[in-house]
């Protein structure tokens, strides 16, 4: 785990710690099939106060659960569009410290590259991390697209201008797509064939959605 720079910044100072790190994200083919796979989600407490996390490691291409880790921290950082991970990575950090199996590869809920400054948390985590990370999300935060077919495994490409940033991908035929983008240590072909393998009967994939469960547990707990 590295420790790139500290979480006690000002608004501008968070932009530009974005910029900087962007430079660093590693755009390298996997050498070799994942045999761990481990998914992030965060929420908010019910009073606000705090944000807590969940990690799931499961195995590939089994989708055997090996472990869950959960962290939960007080919110020091405001809501800004943008700069979300400067309020949810540090929590995410420690849940994962908390691992006893190290990933082969990270997903997780929100964007990699596809991002105006191309930093968005799943890009941020995995320079942390400096391991093989993807971000798969809900919703675009930036880009343009035309919506893939309708069968499960179609995909389009999300584009800024003429730079692809992620693609848009069908993991059920028939449901909403869910927004795919290098975090760290991957190329774009990797993250979707893993996501793919990694959505057998839901919108989501499973490590993610697992963590979304686990997550929304812990905070019925706090």
């Amino acid at each position: 785990m590295k420790k790139l720079h500290k979480w006690n910044l000002s608004y501008s100072q968070a932009r530009e710690v974005q910029r900087s790190l962007a430079d660093k994200v590693q755009f390298t083919p996997l050498a070799r099939s994942p045999r761990l796979v481990a998914g992030i989600d965060c929420a908010f407490s019910r009073d606000g106060q705090r944000i807590l996390a969940a990690v799931v490691v499961l195995t590939l291409p089994e989708l055997e659960l090996v472990e869950t880790t959960r962290a939960v921290r007080k919110v020091t950082f405001p809501y800004i569009p943008g700069l979300l991970s400067f309020r949810e990575a540090p929590v995410c950090i420690a849940a994962v410290e908390k691992l006893t199996s190290w990933p082969d590869v990270f997903i997780i809920d929100g964007q990699g590259i596809a991002h105006p400054r191309r930093l968005g948390l799943a890009a941020h985590l995995g320079l942390f991390f400096d391991n093989p990370t993807i971000g798969c999300a809900k919703s675009r935060l930036t880009g343009d697209f035309e919506g893939p077919p309708s069968e499960k495994g179609a995909h389009t490409f999300l584009k800024a201008q003429s730079e692809t940033i992620g693609a848009v991908v069908r993991t059920r035929s028939g449901v909403k797509p869910v927004f795919v983008s290098v975090g760290n240590k991957c190329v774009l072909d990797d993250a979707i064939r893993i996501v793919l393998a990694c959505a057998l009967k839901y919108r989501l994939p499973e490590p993610t959605r697992l963590a979304h469960q686990a997550v929304g547990k812990l905070k019925l707990e706090t």
